[in-house]
Order: C-alpha cells, then sequence, then structure tokens
C-alpha cells in the first residue's frame, strides 16, 4: 500500500504535465524550443526578447498605475509561434492568464493591450485569491480587464456588456475602493 501511494505520488506532476497543459507555465524551459533567459521570461524566439521585455515593462507599470501594484511579476512566455502557444494548452486566445504562475502571449498576443488584459488577471488572482477570482462574475473579471487595459475598441459580446457593467460599477465605488469593494462579490 506504501508503494503504491509512493508511486502515486511520484505520478502526479508527469500526469499533471501530459494532461493539464497550462501547468507547463511552472517549468516552461522543459517546453521544447522555449528558452528563459531568466525567472521573469521565456521565449522561443530569444532574439526577441528587447522587444518583449520592454512591452512587459510598459504594460506592467500601466496595470500598477491603473488598478493597483502587482506584488509578484508573473513570468511570461511570449510565443513566436502557435506551436509554442498550443503547447501550454491554448489556441485561440491571443494571450492567457493562469493563476499566478504566469501568463503565455501567442504570437498574435504581442500588443499592450492584450498583454495589460492578461496582467490584470494576474492582479485579480493575487489581490482576491485564485478560487475567489475563478468565482466572481465574469462582468467583474472580464470587464475589468478589457475596461482598465486601456483599449476602447468594439468588443463582441459578451465582452461589451461585461466592461459597461464593470465602467458602471467601478464608477459607482470609485478607484480608491476597488479591491475592498471586489471582495464581496
Amino acid at each position: 500500500m506504501t508503494r503504491l501511494l509512493i508511486v502515486c505520488l511520484l505520478c502526479t506532476p508527469v500526469l499533471a504535465w501530459w494532461l493539464y497543459k497550462p501547468v507547463r507555465i511552472l517549468a516552461p524551459g522543459l517546453v521544447p524550443g522555449v528558452t528563459c533567459v531568466d525567472a521573469t521570461f521565456c521565449l522561443d524566439d530569444t532574439a526577441r526578447l528587447p522587444e518583449a521585455a520592454a512591452l512587459y515593462e510598459r504594460a506592467a507599470d500601466y496595470v500598477s498605475a491603473v488598478a493597483g501594484t502587482i506584488k509578484h511579476r508573473p513570468r511570461a512566455v511570449f510565443c513566436a509561434t502557435e506551436t509554442c502557444f498550443r503547447a501550454f494548452g491554448f489556441e485561440h486566445s491571443k494571450a492567457r492568464a493562469v493563476g499566478v504562475s504566469g501568463i503565455v502571449i501567442s504570437p498574435r498576443g504581442w500588443d499592450r493591450f492584450y498583454l495589460r488584459h492578461e496582467l490584470i488577471h494576474h492582479l485579480q488572482a493575487e489581490r482576491l485569491g485564485v478560487i475567489a477570482q475563478l468565482r466572481a462574475p465574469a462582468w467583474f473579471t472580464e470587464g475589468m480587464a478589457y475596461a482598465l487595459s486601456g483599449t476602447n475598441a468594439e468588443l463582441e459580446e459578451p465582452w461589451n456588456s461585461y466592461r459597461a457593467e464593470f465602467d458602471a460599477w467601478y464608477e459607482r465605488i470609485g478607484s480608491g475602493a476597488l479591491w475592498t469593494a471586489a471582495r464581496v462579490l
């Protein structure tokens, strides 16, 4: 019985790596073709590091200014290829935040608005906790990410309605009460 338990415990990380690909954000350097240049930046095209670093720094500074300081800046994997992005289990989005563990950016997501959007999701997980963020209403999580990312682009539904609902709520509570009010949603 003890041996079975030990085998199960040893196999769990391997199964998680294989079955739930977003967990790969915890060790992106093990993904074929991805190089981590430090604890924050991983890329599948290291020649683009200056571009990725500048984009990340500007986006993180912007989010800290409009939504609150990011205490622990997340690891970011900048994928220049769809193969890289799919290796983390994603296909259709332009970028994805994985709780407080990190962000994966697709080749279509190398843009300040997408990175700001995902950093706001990271900040939500950091301030509210991952479970509370997942349980929060979509109008809050997605509406906040769209509203505070600085894009005024017309969005498809339901995203446009979520942004409008967040904007109305945010106007009522004010920026100073953002995180206190968010905790009771």
